[in-house]
């Protein structure tokens, strides 16, 4: 295991920046997660973490030591991608063992290392299969089973779960918190999907264009977001966003900063929808009523701005009726100009 550093790393492809200045410490036997859209960095960082791009500018370390120049080979980390990338004639005990063949381990010891692998990650039956005789969520398990045999410093993940379909996506996702827990190596990984990032991480950063809009333990991310973007980017159904001042009295500004000048947000798990008036509500007319099984989700429009609540399941209400939707104690506010959170 060891801790990372990255000492003002950029990454600039030609004229293009990708990653500007970025500073940040990953704790021995964390899971930490780059969390974004498209574009961000978020798999240019973990290249130039294994060493597989070389940073414009900074220092990364390992431990205190200055990897930056050393090659992928000498760093220990094992990279799991969203390809499965394994060997078509090879079989499934092959595959997890080739690593340790590589390094010129003893036979015995590979056979050793690949049963207790396939032990833990439940393909002891599949051993003699080559990867055209998988499932799709078989062959992640061995592209992850051959990362894991070699017990590196470091895992590097990226986007690992994208090619699975949603069950398997939420099966996989247990299995490798379950494999952190009982392994604790530390392991960085990348995604586009918020969820995944706050089911799986200790911490997370959420990148934008380069640089870290936040990073934090999940939930801080979501309760306390510092700007409009991350709390735009965290939570799901997105965060309302409305202009402040068409709340009247059911939002308190800071002293001094005009309602023009303001945005309010707060999350739809917190916004009621009642038929009837209620105090603090907004009057909308229903665009769409979502039912997801346990939840009922309720979209409205008022004065041009979309507006979704928290309905009572069983109760949908028409598309073109009005509804109330009951703001929360709980309102964000941002400055209109910047995004920047108004505490």
């Amino acid at each position: 295991m060891a801790a990372i550093e990255l000492d003002r790393v950029s990454k600039r492809f030609g004229d293009v920046a990708v990653v500007e200045g970025l500073s940040l410490r990953i704790e021995e036997g964390e899971f930490f997660t780059f969390v974004g859209p498209s574009g961000c960095g978020k798999s240019t960082l973990l290249a130039l973490i294994a060493g597989l791009e070389a940073p414009t500018a900074g220092e990364i370390r390992f431990d205190g030591e200055a990897v930056t120049a050393l090659a992928p080979r000498e760093r220990d980390v094992a990279m799991v991608f969203q390809s499965y990338a394994l060997y078509p004639h090879m079989t499934v005990a092959e595959n997890i063992g080739f690593p340790l063949r590589m390094r010129g381990r003893a036979r015995a010891e590979i056979e050793r290392a690949v049963r207790e692998v396939a032990g833990v990650l439940g393909l002891e039956g599949l051993l003699g299969r080559r990867p055209r005789e998988l499932s799709g969520g078989q062959r992640q398990r061995v592209a992850l089973g051959r990362a894991l045999v070699r017990r590196p410093r470091v895992f590097l993940m990226d986007e690992p779960l994208s090619n699975l379909d949603a069950r398997l996506r939420l099966e996989t996702r247990a299995e490798l918190k379950r494999l952190h827990a009982r392994f604790g190596i530390t392991t960085i990984y990348v995604t586009h999907d918020q969820e995944e990032a706050m089911a799986l991480s200790d911490r997370m950063a959420l990148l934008e264009r380069g640089r870290i809009a936040q990073c934090g333990p999940p939930l801080e991310l979501y309760r306390d977001p510092a700007s409009l973007y991350v709390a735009s980017f965290i939570g799901s159904p997105p965060i309302n966003v409305l202009a402040a001042e068409g709340l009247g009295d059911a939002v308190a500004l800071p002293r001094g900063v005009p309602p023009r000048a303001v945005l309010a947000a707060m999350r739809p798990a917190d916004v009621r929808v009642s038929a009837t008036p209620a105090p603090r509500a907004l009057e909308a007319e229903v665009i769409v009523s979502e039912p997801t099984g346990s939840e009922l989700w309720v979209v409205g429009r008022r004065r041009g701005e979309r507006i979704v609540g928290r309905g009572q399941p069983g109760c949908a209400p028409a598309p073109g009726s009005r509804a109330y939707f009951v703001l929360p104690p709980t309102i964000y506010l941002f400055e209109r100009e910047s995004s920047r959170r108004l505490r």
